[in-house]
């Protein structure tokens, strides 16, 4: 574990580069504005929430599991489970926990105002992946923080999941094209980018399904899967109905001001039908 953030690091910009590279070799839908006025604001987003989440949390989702383990904090902890398993199920639920932090930001209205600054991007790729709301990324901290004290994962099992799902990211949020015979075939299993692209339609029943960031599952078994946008990948509008302004969606102060600034629009769950 002493290694633990220099090999996330290692594998996020490896990832993060491979996609970046794909993205040029290979799109799959044409740009809406130039990587330029895009990439540089949602880098130096992510930016601002990773020194965020530094200086605000004293401890580590995987140092948390190694003080839990220590301490027998937790459901995993209470059994005497062979060491594969308790992995195994710490991973399962820790995804399905995100899954459905995921559903809750686009339920409660007070949530989506955050969640929104994702959704504003006018153009899905990696970078869309890494952009959200500081605050948005303080309060999921807190929900993973809780989650992995209250499932009483081990810090392997932490580090497994948070590599997994900040690579998954990176790629389902991706413009790369992937023959569709192993899209269809792996999109059983993990989150690929044709189906979560269809989240990021301009069409309100569209985003408020395919939920899940990293396994297909969730999706799947509870209901919230789309197999396809109605208008195609590559006519489908990207970002909100009720702003397509580039002004007002892509520069670094307008994202951060987005949550007050902005309309919610008709993209909360309850507001769907």
């Amino acid at each position: 574990m002493a290694h633990e953030p220099m090999l996330r690091l290692g594998i996020f910009l490896g990832v993060l580069t491979l996609m970046m590279i794909w993205e040029v070799v290979a799109p799959r839908r044409g740009r809406t504005l130039s990587r330029k006025a895009r990439w540089v604001p949602n880098l130096a987003l992510v930016t601002i929430d990773t020194l965020l989440v530094r200086l605000l949390f004293p401890i580590t989702a995987v140092g948390l599991a190694t003080l839990g383990q220590t301490r027998g904090w937790g459901m995993l902890n209470q059994f005497a489970l062979p060491e594969w398993l308790a992995l195994l199920l710490a991973v399962l639920l820790l995804d399905l926990v995100i899954y459905l932090q995921h559903v809750a930001f686009h339920a409660l209205p007070v949530l989506w105002r955050l969640h929104l600054v994702h959704h504003a991007d006018l153009d899905v790729d990696v970078t869309t992946g890494l952009r959200f709301h500081p605050v948005e990324i303080l309060l999921s901290m807190g929900i993973k923080l809780a989650a992995v004290h209250v499932i009483g994962a081990s810090p392997v099992a932490v580090m497994i999941f948070e590599i997994l799902l900040n690579g998954m990211a990176l790629f389902n949020h991706s413009n790369i094209r992937m023959p569709e015979g192993i899209d269809r075939v792996l999109r059983w299993l993990v989150v690929t980018p044709d189906m979560h692209r269809s989240h990021h339609s301009h069409l309100s029943p569209e985003a408020n399904m395919n939920f899940g960031f990293n396994l297909s599952w969730w999706d799947r078994v509870l209901g919230t899967y789309w197999p396809r946008p109605a208008e195609g990948h590559e006519a489908m509008e990207i970002g909100l109905e009720h702003q397509r302004e580039p002004e007002k969606c892509q520069p670094l102060i307008a994202m951060l001001l987005m949550p007050v600034r902005s309309k919610l629009g008709e993209y909360t769950i309850n507001r769907r039908w």
